[in-house]
């Protein structure tokens, strides 16, 4: 066998494995999508305010990467439905009306403050393992099913008063809106 002809069997099997990589994740959002409830929406104007800095904004915000969102089944069990499930970095507000992750160059998730179950700080998710409490985790829920949502603060030194404040969001909170 020439190495020309090993070049392109190498090349072939890569080929194959990628496919076959982007086809399960593709039936995997696929079957996701059929028992799924839909995601909250970011309320109208919301992100108009964020950027003004007139959101009201709990703590101040943490830059860093959103690693993803997982079903409660198990932290390896991403969300493939949508872009949600996808790295990016982002940053995190935490105002009185819930938890906002505004992502570059992916959609912006929108946590409600009522769907808010819990706040901790775990070792990993899909996505993402680091040692110790590295990430920020928060817990909700959307009709009758829950997800974990990760994120990798610049700063993890603010991780408790994070999950302090999280935790206490009120549970019928008003929401802002832009002009």
């Amino acid at each position: 066998m020439t190495r020309f002809q090993l070049s392109l069997a190498v090349l072939a099997v890569f080929l194959l494995l990628a496919s076959l990589m982007w086809w399960g994740y593709r039936n995997r959002a696929r079957r996701q999508a059929k028992f799924l409830p839909t995601f909250p929406a970011v309320p109208d104007g919301l992100l108009d305010l964020v950027q003004r800095g007139e959101a009201g904004d709990l703590l101040p915000p943490l830059t860093g990467v959103y690693a993803s969102t997982v079903t409660d089944k198990s932290w390896q069990d991403r969300v493939a439905v949508g872009d949600i499930g996808f790295r990016a970095e982002a940053t995190a507000h935490l105002l009185p009306a819930g938890v906002l992750f505004d992502r570059l160059g992916a959609s912006p998730l929108w946590i409600p403050a009522d769907a808010v179950v819990d706040a901790r700080t775990e070792a990993g998710i899909a996505g993402k393992v680091m040692g110790g409490d590295g990430l920020l985790v928060v817990r909700w829920q959307v009709e009758d099913q829950q997800f974990d949502t990760g994120f990798r603060a610049d700063d993890k030194t603010e991780y408790e008063n994070w999950v302090r404040s999280v935790r206490a969001l009120p549970e019928t909170p008003e929401v802002p809106h832009g002009e």
